[in-house]
């Protein structure tokens, strides 16, 4: 095989993984659960579980949206207690707020009813040999995340 024809593999099965992890992330995303968070909603509290506190404005811009839509986003949130808000031990005029016990629950029971979701399509349309091969995958999958 030529380097040229390897470049043109690889860069049809890079598209490829696009279109279909694409798909997949989209797909559960859409998926509706019953008293399900909005998107925002859930980006903001899984990003101050990962990553703790955080002003609005610095969340606003590491899910690249506006400031202005943030704080729609995280009063929602705090009127339901998922978040609270505090002053910033570094500069007391300045907002910061943190997931609270029941935004980790909340979470935590998202993903368990998604993860099910997931469970329940793999055991209907798959077969035993097909989840094998996904499983096998999965390391791979990760591994280019952590690459890009």
């Amino acid at each position: 095989m030529r380097a040229d024809d390897d470049a043109d593999e690889i860069a049809r099965n890079a598209g490829a993984l696009m279109v279909s992890m694409g798909l997949f992330n989209r797909r559960l995303k859409q998926a509706y659960l019953e008293g399900d968070a909005r998107i925002p909603e859930i980006m903001a509290l899984a990003r101050l579980e990962r990553e703790g506190q955080s002003t609005p404005g610095a969340l606003a811009a590491l899910e690249q949206i506006s400031p202005q839509s943030m704080g729609t986003t995280l009063r929602a949130l705090e009127s339901r207690k998922l978040v609270s808000r505090g002053p910033d031990a570094l500069d007391g005029r300045r907002v910061v707020f943190s997931i609270t016990k029941a935004g980790r629950q909340a979470l935590l029971g998202r993903r368990r009813l998604r993860t099910e979701q997931v469970a329940q399509a793999l055991t209907s349309s798959f077969t035993a040999s097909e989840r094998k091969q996904l499983m096998a995958a999965t390391p791979l999958i990760e591994r280019l995340a952590q690459a890009l």
